[in-house]
């Protein structure tokens, strides 16, 4: 089992807690091809060619990730083995009820052995596989104000936050440098562990 990195908090982020490391600059994304996707507020799951597993070392069973391992059955045998798919299962609502998502899994990262694949190549990837990606949320290039913008424009009764990469490949290593996110203030709104509290299916899109 790989774990997928840990992300950076952007250091205008006002979720980080104690616990959290925070990126020490934003050279490594200032940048003239950045992307910034919605931070979905699930469990990161990685599927890879032997079947899934969360990132979280907590490997009970737990009935919120049934769904993601049929998911996934359908998903491994397709990929290589070096080959990891990184994303969001959403079968269970967190802090944030989503009452219209295209999937239960959305995909935001393909790794072959220890590089982060392009954006672009992802995003082909995923299309090949059949996996819904985080929604974009900008594309261009780093300026000063950004991030203060974005977060100015997030809904936050209905977002978490965003995270900020690199458009280009990148080694694992690098994340510290290459990726950040923003997690709204006060985000986790229960004392109870959501996998401890009753579970509630977050909803798919009807249409």
């Amino acid at each position: 089992m790989k774990k997928y990195g840990r992300t950076f908090h952007l250091p205008i982020s006002p979720g980080a807690t104690s616990d959290d490391k925070i990126m020490p600059s934003l050279d490594g994304l200032m940048v003239e091809d950045l992307i910034v996707t919605e931070k979905m507020d699930g469990e990161n799951t990685t599927i890879h060619a032997g079947g899934s597993h969360a990132r979280s070392p907590d490997s009970r069973y737990h009935p919120s990730r049934d769904w993601l391992k049929a998911f996934a059955a359908g998903i491994s045998p397709y990929l290589t083995e070096g080959e990891r798919i990184v994303g969001e299962n959403l079968y269970a609502r967190h802090s944030v009820a989503y009452e219209a998502l295209p999937s239960y899994f959305l995909g935001f990262a393909w790794i072959v052995g220890d590089e982060i694949q392009s954006w672009d190549l992802t995003q082909a990837r995923f299309e090949e596989l059949g996996i819904q990606p985080v929604p974009t949320l900008y594309r261009g290039p780093y300026r000063q104000s950004l991030f203060d913008d974005l977060a100015q424009a997030l809904d936050l009764t209905k977002q978490e936050g965003f995270v900020a990469r690199i458009a280009a490949s990148f080694v694992e290593s690098d994340m510290p440098r290459r990726v950040g996110k923003y997690v709204r203030e006060g985000h986790v709104q229960s004392e109870t562990h959501w996998m401890k509290a009753e579970l509630i299916p977050n909803r798919l899109d009807e249409a």
